[in-house]
Order: structure tokens, then C-alpha cells, then sequence
């Protein structure tokens, strides 16, 4: 193991950070020491570099298994891009020719690779097996672990043969990664790889930065062009059900002047990987898929995923989400929902086992309770993982940008409670739904569960309202569903106290989706990132794009948009400054990093601009950090308040970045907070007096215009837009 530098520095020279992020420092730690590891972190969260940088640091070759041929390859350029030699990493898969393979075996036992990425299907190859028993494996690592669990959204039958080919070919430590599980997975994944004993790791599941949204499914195509049309130039993905919808929707938009192409696994695998590539090297800007076959995608700048269909589960909607904003940017999350979509998959589950009916049954329960509460969006998706969101309103989604009806339930969570009780908490939602309506269905028949007295007690609400209570219940710690047997409703110890002693409770009323609603806009979606120097940021975006052709490249790997935002505010002009900016290190900025600081320095003499020289770099990396950080918030028309919160200062000091930021020249539109606080006429007046004034001070207007009308801080921002709008 190579010990010569600290795991900071090793993590500056291979991937150009200067610190780790969240829990990414243990979890390595903890590989490192040779421990079997559970990692269960977002998209978007650094859960590749957990095992990417102890493989680089490791003896011998880590084995990565992972389930898509894309996504492998997306992975090594990936590592490449960071790393002067090629032959660090390599996939070992079908869409290799024999040369190759063999190639690639060479450079693995020469020890020249560190990563050494394999389908489950490849490992089970004889001949493989045999080549991997003659390998020094640091450890293996199975990415996309939820594939292990029947209860995971992409069950793959040959990732449950992984254990026993683990043990034939030599035991190393264990590493499984996941974007989503619920605790039920979770328990499958360690059972089955025998690794109970792994250390987790668990980050929190809350991408702030991604905006959810479901519509009503009317019109979807005209909704989905209008969309697109409104966010020119980003990057997208839209998930169909079928192939035949991806190929129809692809059409739509390409005659519509969009540049979008299909993928599915129905296309010749050519035609589909130079899709995809034509994507991820910005030829095209939508690509319209299958959820079924998945993106498996590594691209950080994707700006919306739409669901043109609603997806089969919650983890599948979670991860297909999450392949917005990986970059911590605007994502956009739309999906276009119809109860007959519902009626359609549980169509596709007949056939099938009955185990495996039942299962997908109470998984698309799930996204329907999603789909139609009207609930903040990301306390559902969060309590869905087992985990509880600290506000009731996220300020990023549909549900709580356009807040719906409350009313008083106290009644009918006691009478929901009771049910459950009388009924000796053996029973799933829809079940004590139809006894509290007074439904005699087969089944409370046959329990005989019409005798009961709860039987009844709540026909003056529908199914859909008590599957409400049940769910809202559930988030305020009342209820619980059963792990073991998936979807028994029972009463926690809070619950039970709440029975004793019922207090206020106030449920949200639910969305009614009905098919001939008109199709309505987002009404307040976010819109994109932004950077220091504008001008500078976008001649640094076509310089990326022209090397990553060059090097058949995506660009992102070349740079992605932090490193350029970075740039962008700092302007570095020596390869010693550009390693100092966020996301470059050694080895990019001797890779590419000429021609961008020779464009840098042209720049910054052609424009005059004056650098902030002599600074210590860290604390400039820092503010600059914050600076990207508050133009992105303000972009995605965050308030003050909740920036202020998320960073731990005042609003006050926030006003003053912003005020920095626009006296150095960016243009920044703060019109929705001003909005907010001021009137039209008071701001039309402090405009008017700042277009007049010979001096810029706070004081001299607050006296000129009265303290008594305007406080200090109203002058401070519309001085701000008043920069920002004629200065720059």
C-alpha cells in the first residue's frame, strides 16, 4: 500500500478535491482497512470515489462489478480523464473482441491496472474465473447492489450468484453500493453477500437541489416540447414504459426542431451506444429511454429527467430522478401521472409468481400514495428510506411551491388507529381502508371482519382519503409498515400514546388527477446554473467541448461545470493556480490544463481584469465555493433566509456576498426575492433615486428617502439590483 502521502493528498493528486465529502472519509478508512463495507449513499452523493481511491491507493487490482456495459465504460474514461495513464482502469465485458480481452489481461497481471470493472455475467465465465484465481484483488465492489434484492427495483437473477464466485475465485473484503434501498433491501443485500458484519454507511437521501413535480397526464407531448423549449440547450432524459412510445416521442420532438435521440433495448447495440455517446458528448441534448433497460449514465450536467410514464416503484423513481444535477446544479423532476398508467403495469404483473405480484403490488401502491398526496414531495420520497426531512415545506417542490387544503382529522386518525388495533395489526392498507368504509369484499368476509366494530365507522370518507390518513400517519411517527411482511400497518408507541390522548392533526388533502384537467405549467420550477464571469465561463464551455472531441471524450470529463465556474471567478493563469481550483488535480491540469490557462491569460489581458493576487488559496477556494454556491441558489430563486440557513450565517451576510459578487461584475436577478418585501412603487422610488444619486451610500439614501418607510437592508438589495441591472 502506497503510504506516502496522507489520504487528503492522495485525494487532491488523483481527483482534485481538497476535502472529502459528508461520510466519504470513513467509508474509505474503513476499505482501506481491509472491512467489509455497506455504503448506501444518493446519486450524486461520491459513492464511486469510496472505492475508486483505495483501489488507486491499494496493492493489486480492485474488482468492480457493475450491471451495464454503458455505464463501465462511462466509469473508465472517467478514471482516465483523472489519471495520465490509460491503463489504470479497464472493463472486462461482451462487448469486447478477443484482442482486447486479452490486452486487457495483460495490463492486470502486469499490475498496471487499478480498477478492473466486470459484468455478473462475465464473472461466471470458466475461463474467467481461472484468469481472476491468478490476481492480486484488493477487494471487490458491487456497485448498483440493489440488484441483488427481489425487492430492488432492477432484480438481476445473476447478481445473487456473485457470493459463491467470490468464494471460488478467493476471498477479498466486500464492498456493495447502492443509490436506494429500503431497510428490507438493505437486509437482502448483507444477507445475501454474507456480509451482516459490514460497516454502513448511510448518507442522507435529500438532493435539495432537485425540483419534483407530478402533472396530470394531458397532452403530455405538448407539455414535454413546451418544456423543452423553455430550457434550450440543457441536457435531459424522459423514461417511457414502452419502446414503441420511445420511438414515437423521439420523432415528436426531433420534428419539433429538438435535438433528441431513443434508446432502448430493442435498438442494435451500435445504433444504441452511439446514441448514448452522441449524449454524453453534448451532440444532442434529450435522450428518451426505457425505464425497464435504464440509463446507467455517469453524466453530472443532466438539467431534468421526465417521466413520461409513472415508474413501477419509489426506488425506481428515486434513481431515475437522481440522474439530475449530480453536479449539485438545477435538476428538474417531471412526471406526468394517470391512474390508468397503474391499471396498465398491474396488467404486465399477471403470470407472474404469485410472491412476485404481490410484491410489485405493494411497490406501486407506494408510488401512487406518492403520486397523489399532496404532501411535500421529499418528506414522503425521505421517510420512504427510512429517514425523517426536518421542515414541513422544502420550498422545491409542486406540492409545496403551490400548498394545498388542510383540515382537522384528529377523528379520523383515532378511528383509523382503532381499526388497526381491532384487527390485531395483521392487515395492509387497503384492507383496514375497505373496513372503515364498510366494503364487503371477499376478503373481509371471509375474516369475517363486516362483524367488527370499526366496520363501517368510516363510510363517510372514500378509500383514497383514509389511504391519506394511513400515509400521513405514517410520516407523523403513528405508523409503521412491517419490514418482514411488507405492508402490515402497526402502531408504534407514539401512536398508542396519541390513542390515549388525541391531539390536533391536520391532514393535507390530496390532488385529484382528474383526465380532462388542462395542462398547466410547473408554476415554479427552478431555472440554471450560473457562474462568476459569464462571458469567460461560456468561451471555457466551447473550449471543452472542442478537446473532448478531439480526445473522443465526453466533456465532462474533460472539466465539469464547478471546475469551469471556479475558473471562471478566479481566473487561473499558471498550472499551479489551476490546481488549486474545485475538481482539477495533478494529473488534469497536466492533462488539459495548458490550453485553458493560455485562454485564461489571453482573457484576462484582452479585458484588463484585475486577479485577486496573493491570497491563501484555501481561502479563496472556500469563498469562491460560496459564491457559486449562492449564484446557483439564486438562479434556482432560493430565498435568503433558507441560503442563510443552509450555509449557518446571517441574511445579512448573505446581502453582503451578493453585493460582492455583483461589484465584481456578475449580473444576478434577485427580482423574485425584492418581490417579495418591497412594493412596486417603493422600488420604482429607491431605483429612481439611485439612477440620480452622485454617491452610492446606504445612509445618504436611507436619510434622503426616510428611515421611517425603508430600513437599511430594502436600499441594500435594490441597490444590488440596481448595480446588476445598468452596471452589468
Amino acid at each position: 500500500m502506497n503510504n506516502k502521502y496522507t489520504l487528503t493528498e492522495h485525494l487532491q493528486n488523483f481527483f482534485g478535491f481538497d476535502r472529502f465529502k459528508g461520510q466519504q472519509e470513513e467509508a474509505v478508512k474503513n476499505v482501506l482497512s481491509g472491512k467489509n463495507t455497506f455504503v448506501l449513499m444518493p446519486t450524486g452523493g461520491g459513492k464511486s470515489l469510496i472505492y475508486q481511491l483505495p483501489a488507486l491507493i491499494l496493492d493489486g487490482t480492485a474488482i468492480i462489478i457493475s450491471p451495464l456495459i454503458a455505464l463501465m465504460k462511462n466509469q473508465v474514461d472517467s478514471i482516465r480523464g483523472m489519471h495520465q495513464e490509460d491503463n489504470v482502469a479497464h472493463f472486462l465485458n461482451s462487448s469486447l473482441s478477443k484482442t482486447a480481452i486479452q490486452e486487457v489481461k495483460n495490463d492486470v497481471l502486469l499490475g498496471k491496472t487499478k480498477l478492473l470493472y466486470v459484468a455478473p455475467e462475465s464473472l461466471t465465465k470458466e475461463e474467467n474465473i481461472e484468469f481472476f484465481k491468478k490476481v492480486k484483488i484488493s477487494f471487490y465492489a458491487i456497485d448498483e447492489a440493489h440488484c441483488i434484492s427481489e425487492w430492488g427495483h432492477d432484480f438481476r437473477p445473476e447478481y445473487r450468484r456473485i457470493k459463491p464466485l467470490v468464494e471460488e475465485i478467493g476471498k477479498s473484503p466486500i464492498i456493495a453500493l447502492t443509490a436506494t434501498a429500503t431497510a428490507k433491501v438493505q437486509h437482502d443485500i448483507q444477507k445475501n453477500l454474507g456480509i451482516l458484519d459490514a460497516e454502513v454507511f448511510k448518507a442522507s437521501f435529500n438532493r435539495a437541489n432537485l425540483y419534483y413535480e407530478i402533472r396530470p397526464k394531458i397532452k403530455p407531448e405538448t407539455q414535454i416540447i413546451k418544456f423543452i423549449k423553455q430550457n434550450e440547450g440543457k441536457s435531459g432524459i424522459i423514461y417511457c414504459l414502452s419502446r414503441k412510445k420511445v420511438e414515437e416521442l423521439a420523432e415528436a420532438l426531433q420534428v419539433n426542431g429538438i435535438k433528441a435521440l431513443p434508446y432502448h433495448a430493442g435498438m442494435d447495440a451500435a445504433t444504441r451506444s452511439g446514441n448514448q455517446d452522441k449524449f454524453l458528448m453534448e451532440d444532442v441534448d434529450v435522450m428518451i429511454a426505457t425505464i425497464a433497460f435504464g440509463m446507467g449514465i455517469d453524466k453530472p450536467d443532466v438539467r431534468f429527467v421526465i417521466h413520461y410514464d409513472i415508474p413501477k416503484s419509489l426506488e425506481g423513481y428515486y434513481q431515475e430522478t437522481g440522474r439530475s444535477g449530480r453536479d449539485g446544479g438545477e435538476g428538474q423532476c417531471i412526471t406526468f401521472y394517470s391512474y390508468k398508467d397503474i391499471q396498465k403495469l398491474e396488467k404486465f404483473m399477471h403470470g407472474k409468481p404469485v410472491a412476485e405480484q404481490e410484491i410489485g403490488k405493494q411497490l406501486l401502491l407506494d408510488t401512487v400514495s406518492y403520486a397523489e398526496s399532496a404532501v411535500c414531495r421529499r418528506i414522503i420520497l425521505l421517510y420512504y428510506f427510512g429517514e425523517r426531512y426536518g421542515h414541513e415545506n422544502c420550498g422545491n417542490c409542486d406540492n409545496c411551491l403551490n400548498p394545498k387544503e388542510q383540515i382537522e382529522a384528529e377523528d379520523e386518525v383515532v378511528r383509523a388507529l382503532k381499526a388497526i388495533l381491532e384487527v390485531n395489526e395483521q392487515y395492509k392498507a387497503d384492507h383496514v381502508a375497505n373496513i372503515l368504509i364498510g366494503n364487503k369484499t371477499a376478503a373481509i368476509k371471509s375474516f369475517k371482519h363486516d362483524t367488527v366494530i370499526s366496520f363501517g365507522t368510516g363510510k363517510d370518507h372514500d378509500e383514497r382519503f383514509w389511504n391519506a390518513v394511513f400515509r400521513q400517519s405514517m410520516i407523523a411517527g403513528l405508523l409503521t409498515k412491517d419490514i418482514e411482511n411488507y405492508g402490515l400497518l402497526k402502531i408504534t408507541q407514539k401512536g398508542h400514546d396519541y390513542l390515549k390522548n388525541p391531539t390536533r392533526f391536520m391532514l393535507v388533502k390530496n390532488h385529484e388527477y382528474e383526465e380532462d384537467d388542462d395542462s398547466g405549467g410547473s408554476g415554479g420550477a427552478p431555472s440554471g446554473a450560473s457562474s462568476g464571469d459569464p462571458q469567460l465561463f461560456a468561451i471555457l464551455k466551447d473550449l471543452r467541448k472542442k478537446i473532448a472531441k478531439k480526445h473522443n471524450l465526453p466533456p465532462f470529463v474533460i472539466f465539469q461545470d464547478p471546475s469551469l465556474a471556479d475558473m471562471s471567478i478566479q481566473y487561473p493563469i499558471s498550472l499551479e493556480e489551476l490546481n488549486n481550483i474545485q475538481g482539477v488535480g495533478q494529473g488534469k491540469a497536466r492533462r488539459y490544463g495548458k490550453e485553458f490557462i493560455t485562454l485564461i491569460k489571453k482573457y484576462v489581458e484582452e479585458n484588463e481584469i484585475e486577479r485577486p493576487e496573493d491570497l491563501v488559496v484555501r481561502t479563496v477556494a472556500n469563498k469562491s465555493k460560496m459564491k457559486v454556491f449562492i449564484i446557483q441558489s439564486i438562479d434556482r430563486k432560493i430565498s435568503f433566509e433558507d441560503i442563510a440557513d443552509s450555509k449557518g450565517v446571517e441574511v445579512k451576510d448573505i446581502i453582503t456576498e451578493v453585493e460582492a459578487i455583483v461589484n465584481s461584475g456578475t449580473r444576478l436577478n434577485i427580482d423574485y426575492y425584492i418581490d417579495d418585501v418591497l412594493d412596486e412603487d417603493h422600488q420604482e422610488e429607491i431605483f429612481d433615486y439611485f439612477r440620480e444619486a452622485e454617491i452610492d451610500s446606504i445612509d445618504h439614501a436611507l436619510e434622503e428617502l426616510g428611515e421611517d418607510e425603508y430600513s437599511g437592508e430594502d436600499i441594500r438589495l435594490m441597490r444590488i439590483k440596481f448595480l446588476s441591472d445598468m452596471g452589468n
